[in-house]
């Protein structure tokens, strides 16, 4: 796993250059976001019960909790934030990456160590997302 934590800020670096022209532009289309976030599931299930992909879903799974919470108008990210939470799903659903996904267990270490990076990058703005998310479940 420690190799995997090395190469996570190549891996993010990568899918950056790669990807967040199109994450950007996914950001800004609900339609688009709401396609990605289909296919997020599709993929989350596939992989629910694989022990080396499993830990990297519940990121993803708060991901697209703050999407969702984003575009319901329930609690606003910046765009830099909502770009990044985009990326991130992008990445994870996309096959053809840094490592192909088709090469078993290997091509899913960048998809994990780009979700990492992003979660590391956005983690302020994660657990201000997560308070919010408990006050909220506190006053239904």
């Amino acid at each position: 796993m420690g190799v995997l934590l090395d190469r996570s800020k190549f891996y993010f670096e990568r899918a950056k250059q790669l990807y967040l022209e199109k994450a950007t532009t996914i950001a800004g289309d609900n339609g688009s976001i709401k396609k990605l976030l289909h296919k997020a599931n599709e993929r989350i299930q596939n992989f629910k019960s694989h022990p080396r992909v499993k830990h990297a879903i519940e990121p993803i799974m708060i991901f697209k909790r703050m999407i969702y919470a984003h575009k319901s108008g329930a609690h606003k990210l910046s765009m830099k934030t909502l770009g990044l939470l985009v990326l991130g799903i992008l990445y994870f659903v996309t096959p053809l990456d840094i490592i192909p996904d088709f090469l078993p267990i290997i091509g899913f270490a960048d998809d994990i160590s780009v979700v990492i990076a992003i979660y590391k990058t956005l983690k302020m703005e994660i657990e201000v997302f997560l308070a919010w998310e408990n006050s909220q479940k506190g006053s239904i």
